[in-house]
């Protein structure tokens, strides 16, 4: 039977003096350190952190995957809290036909006021950037045609997403750093 040789070494000689210490009890492993947020979860993890503050502060619990389910009443109250009661109060039509609508009040908004700092700047932004591909199909023109058309859109979409990111940062550091 050939004898097969793995490519390369399979641990680095400095991991091995690692484990090695610590398993004398000489040294521990020291913590692995999360990775760095890009700035997407940056965004979403200080947006998750604003709006559980703000449904704790009303006395209710964030949802999490894989919670019980609750009641219906809770979890309308939820949902009224996190996404805004009554009509909407922001609308945007696409030039495909469809409607996009937000609410104003809620957690929700609440986080994107604070993170973004124009909520319905944002969410005009935000929903005609998003859609870009759905209008260039509609309307059978290039993406590139159609973000031409919407540049100032594409602009303040970029402009608010980047204080978002700002915004995000500084409050996910204050949040690591001791008090």
């Amino acid at each position: 039977m050939p004898s097969r040789s793995l490519p390369g070494p399979l641990v680095l000689p400095g991991a091995v003096l690692g484990v090695a210490l610590a398993l004398a009890g000489c040294a521990s492993p020291p913590a692995p350190a999360p990775p760095p947020l890009g700035d997407d979860d940056s965004v979403r993890a200080a947006q998750q952190l604003l709006t559980d503050r703000c449904l704790v502060r009303q006395g209710l619990t964030p949802p999490r995957p894989g919670q019980p389910p609750r009641g219906k009443q809770e979890q309308r109250e939820v949902a009224a809290a996190l996404f805004g009661a009554g009509e909407a109060e922001l609308t945007e039509e696409l030039p495909t036909g469809y409607v996009v609508r937000a609410h104003t009040d809620g957690c929700l908004a609440g986080a994107q006021r604070a993170l973004y700092g124009d909520q319905e700047r944002w969410f005009r932004a935000s929903t005609v950037v998003n859609n870009l591909k759905a209008i260039a199909a509609y309307e059978d023109r290039s993406l590139a045609a159609v973000r031409a058309d919407h540049r100032a859109d594409v602009t303040a979409h970029d402009r608010l997403r980047a204080h978002a990111v700002e915004r995000a940062t500084t409050l996910l550091d204050k949040e690591k750093s001791p008090s």
